[in-house]
C-alpha cells in the first residue's frame, strides 16, 4: 500500500538522521540531522492521523528548540579535537546501553500485550474530525489531574532555576517595586526658589 511504502521511508530517514546525530563530527551538522529526525517524526505522526502532535512537534522542536541549539552551537568556540579524546573508551557501554533499548523495544513492539499485530489500524475518520478538540477533551476531563499535577511541577522547576540563578551584587543595578509603589512627590521632585540673576548687557 501507499501508507506503508511512505511510512518505511520515513522510518528509513529517521533511523538514519538519529544515527548521523550521533556519528556526525560537527556540531552543527549534528543540530541539522536532528531537525530531519524531528520532521521525519512529524511525517509518522500525521500517518497516524495526529496532526496536533505533528504540528507541535514541527513549532515547538524544530521551530523554537532546534533554532536555540544552532545558536548555542555556532557561538561556542567549540575544540571538537578535545571532544573526540576518550571516545573509545565510551563506546563499549553506549553498545550495552543500545543494546538494552533495542531489547526492550523489541519486547514491547513484538510482545502479545503491545505487539503490532494486536494494535489496529487507526479508523478513518471524517473529514470534519478534529483531532485537537479530541485531545482538549481527554487532556482537561479524563487526565486533568495529570495535567494539573505536571503544571505545578513545571512551576515549581521553574521558580526554583530562577531561585538558583538569581545574584544580587552590590554593583548591579535592579528595580525594587515595593519602594517605587510607597514613593512620594517630594522623594521624586524638589522645589528651589533662586533670585534672578541679571546678565551683562541687561537681558534677564
Amino acid at each position: 500500500m501507499f501508507q506503508t511504502a511512505v511510512f518505511y521511508a520515513f522510518a528509513a530517514i529517521l533511523l538514519f538522521a538519529a544515527l548521523r546525530v550521533i556519528t556526525a563530527r560537527n556540531p552543527v551538522h549534528a543540530a541539522l540531522f536532528l531537525v530531519l529526525a524531528f520532521a521525519t517524526a512529524s511525517g509518522l505522526w500525521m500517518l497516524l492521523e495526529a496532526e496536533f502532535l505533528a504540528i507541535a512537534l514541527i513549532l515547538v522542536y524544530i521551530g523554537a528548540v532546534m533554532v536555540l541549539f544552532l545558536f548555542v552551537v555556532m557561538m561556542l568556540d567549540i575544540n571538537i579535537d578535545r571532544l573526540r579524546e576518550g571516545y573509545w573508551d565510551y563506546l563499549a557501554p553506549g553498545l550495552a546501553i543500545a543494546g538494552i533499548m533495542v531489547a526492550e523495544m523489541a519486547v514491547v513492539l513484538w510482545g502479545r500485550q503491545f505487539g503490532l499485530i494486536s494494535m489496529p489500524a487507526p479508523v478513518p475518520r471524517p473529514a470534519d474530525y478534529s483531532n485537537t478538540r479530541e485531545l482538549g477533551g481527554l487532556l482537561y476531563t479524563q487526565y486533568v489531574y495529570a495535567f494539573e499535577l505536571a503544571a505545578v511541577i513545571l512551576l515549581v522547576a521553574i521558580v526554583a532555576a530562577i531561585a538558583l540563578t538569581l545574584r544580587r551584587r552590590k554593583d548591579s543595578k535592579f528595580q525594587d517595586p515595593a519602594r517605587q509603589v510607597v514613593v512620594r512627590k517630594q522623594d521624586r521632585i524638589r522645589i528651589v526658589t533662586m533670585p534672578a540673576e541679571k546678565r551683562a548687557g541687561g537681558d534677564q
